[in-house]
Order: structure tokens, then sequence, then C-alpha cells
């Protein structure tokens, strides 16, 4: 008996379809252009599948997004958390900036973070979008935030020191990082910042 093409014909998905691969596509195109600078047309290419189909499996492209950005965190969020299991505060931090110096420069992937890159600047449309970025990155920081606390009360850091102001500025460090590495920044150059932090690290 002929196998039935209609439907593959119709939504423009080949029964082979594999979503998390689609969707590993999608957060390339995302993670290199931010949301607003990556076209429909350009997701559906990258995707392998049209409009509809993309609509159909996916939802809209906000939620597309989304979902991509939640991907992109099941995978760079163990390196954060890692770090903060550190016995130190200067190992948390170490391993954090090293390991972003790494992950934002690989060479089968996009440079840079795809939560820093998602929506630097946008239109009034994606705000709901950016929000997220700042909300996600805001929670990053105060898990640091915590952090530092605890090596305070361990000793591990002066009494008299900010955790707030160390985490937002170790955070800075990184998302800077991350912007220069979407501008060419070598792997190398983002190790040597990384060194600075470290040698001026109390």
């Amino acid at each position: 008996m002929k196998e039935n093409t209609s439907t593959v014909r119709k939504t423009g998905r080949p029964r082979t379809f594999d979503a998390e691969t689609a969707l590993d596509k999608a957060m390339k195109v995302f993670w290199e252009k931010g949301y607003e600078g990556s076209s429909l047309p350009e997701l559906t290419e990258a995707m392998g599948m049209n409009r509809p189909s993309l609509y159909a499996v996916f939802g809209n492209k906000e939620n597309l997004f989304r979902l991509a950005l939640d991907r992109y965190g099941a995978t760079h969020d163990p390196l954060f958390n890692a770090a903060l299991k550190e016995p130190t505060a200067r190992a948390v931090v170490e391993h954090f900036l090293r390991g972003n110096a790494d992950a934002q420069t690989e060479t089968d992937k996009p440079h840079g973070c795809l939560v820093i890159n998602g929506a630097l600047a946008c239109s009034d449309d994606a705000l709901p979008i950016r929000n997220s970025l700042i909300e996600r990155r805001a929670a990053s920081e105060e898990k640091l935030r915590e952090r530092f606390e605890r090596a305070k009360v361990d000793g591990d850091l002066p009494t008299d020191s900010c955790s707030g102001q160390m985490a937002r500025y170790v955070m800075t460090v990184s998302n800077g990082m991350a912007v220069q590495a979407a501008a060419g920044a070598t792997r190398e150059q983002l190790q040597g910042v990384v060194d600075q932090v470290l040698r001026g690290w109390p």
C-alpha cells in the first residue's frame, strides 16, 4: 500500500520531524541575531518547516523564543549551579567566569550568550521578552549574592564586604564578556579578563 504523504505536504513537516532538533536550530538563530533580529523566514528555513507548522508545533514566535531560552538554560545553567557549589567565593567566581569564557567562544556555536544577546535593545512589542531576560539575569545575581553572604558567615569574605555589590560586579563582568565574545573577542582575551578580576578579588 502506498504511503499517504498528503499530510506531510499540507503541514510541511516530514515524518522524521524532531521537535528538539528544530528547537536547537531556532535557538542558534536567536542566539546569533537576537529576538527581533530573527525573522520568521530565517527561523523556518533553519528549522526545516513552514510557518503553519511552526505555529502548530511551537505556537508564535514569542513562545518559540521562550522554549529556545529554556533549552539554552538546560545546557548552560549547570555551569552556574556548579560554580555556586565551589568551596570558596573566589573559586565560585573563577569557575563561573572561566566557564563562561569557554562557553561563549565555542567554535561550533554562536559566540556570546543568548540571555544577553536576546534583546539588549528592542521595540515595545518585544518588551515582554526583554523583561523576561532581565528577570533571568536578576535571578542569577541574587543567587550569587546569597552565596557571597554565606561566604561572609564562613569567614571566607570580609564581614564588611557588600555581597550585593560583589554579585553585581561579577555579573557585570560576565555580561560584558558575552558582549565582547559576540563582537569577536577570543577565548584567550576573555580569560585574561578573568585573570584581572581574580587578581583584585578579596
